[in-house]
């Protein structure tokens, strides 16, 4: 009961920037499509090139973000082949770039707060840059994809500065640069910046929800399914086969590597299914769904886990 009530204390704040979200849009008319390039394009960028300069990289660490990353680029284009047989629009991009991610920045990372060691906390922060990096990338395409053609897909996706950010971040961290005292105090409300205002996004991308008849159940048992069934056992059955022949990880690494499987679907997929006009409302509230399900489905998990 404590471990649920110390998670639920740091989890309602999020809610809350969910509900000033929907207040923003329905009583000031904010306009979600800038909020969403001002994360994407702005934020989001700099994140990653703040974090990629700042880990120690060895193999076991940057093992961690490269696992996620190809399991969610192999994982999206195989539910995309599936999903394809499913539906006959661009539901099936949505619904495969959405569930191959999950919100390892906004609740993923009070959780390892909550439950790793602070070094482990550090390692868990690098390994979230896989998510960006699939989310502004492969998800990007594949989403696009459904609303654009395969090459228009692909020079959007190298428009995106987030790529970029990324690849100056590691370049600069094996020249041993590291970030100016100046600016470290900035980064933190850069990061705090991107919380809420991803989470903010969430709740205006809910505004036509009653008109455009969002509720999907199909599209939502789909995505519950496959973010809070398959990738816990998927990332169960990882762990056996390295704790039990491979022996490259250890068990601090195999707690991150649980605590990313079993988090939400992701905000961020909200933001870009705004920027290209796929399905926002939908995705805003299946999104929505999960983080509700997530507030009693972690603690009992992680209880599970631990035990």
């Amino acid at each position: 009961m404590t471990v649920f009530l110390t998670l639920l204390g740091k989890t309602l704040p999020l809610y809350f920037s969910i509900i000033l979200g929907v207040l923003s849009t329905w009583i000031l008319k904010c306009d979600k499509d800038t909020i969403a390039k001002v994360i994407l394009f702005i934020l989001a960028p700099l994140i990653v090139f703040n974090a990629t300069i700042s880990v120690k990289l060895d193999a076991s660490v940057l093992f961690l973000p490269t696992f996620f990353f190809f399991a969610s680029t192999i994982l999206a284009f195989v539910l995309l082949f599936l999903f394809k047989k499913v539906y006959s629009d661009n539901t099936a991009n949505l619904l495969a770039f959405s569930t191959s991610t999950g919100n390892t920045g906004n609740i993923g990372i009070p959780l390892a707060i909550l439950f790793l060691e602070p070094n482990l906390v550090d390692v868990f922060i690098f390994t979230v840059l896989s998510n960006i990096l699939y989310q502004n990338s492969v998800g990007y395409y594949i989403t696009a994809k459904g609303h654009f053609t395969a090459k228009q897909s692909i020079i959007k996706v190298l428009r995106l500065p987030v790529l970029y950010a990324f690849i100056l971040g590691v370049a600069l961290n094996i020249y041993g640069f590291k970030m100016p005292e100046i600016f470290v105090n900035y980064t933190e409300y850069i990061k705090g910046a991107y919380a809420i205002l991803g989470m903010m996004l969430l709740g205006m991308g809910m505004e036509k929800m009653k008109s455009n008849n969002s509720f999907d159940l199909k599209f939502i048992s789909y995505a519950m399914g496959i973010k809070f069934i398959f990738w816990p056992l998927f990332i169960l059955a990882f762990i056996y086969l390295d704790k039990t022949f491979i022996h490259f990880l250890n068990d601090g690494f195999y707690s991150i590597m649980f605590l990313f499987s079993i988090v939400p679907l992701a905000g961020n997929t909200v933001t870009v299914a705004t920027l290209l006009n796929v399905k926002p409302d939908k995705m805003s509230l299946a999104v929505f769904i999960s983080t509700i399900i997530s507030l009693f489905y972690i603690p009992f998990v992680m209880f599970l886990y631990m035990n």
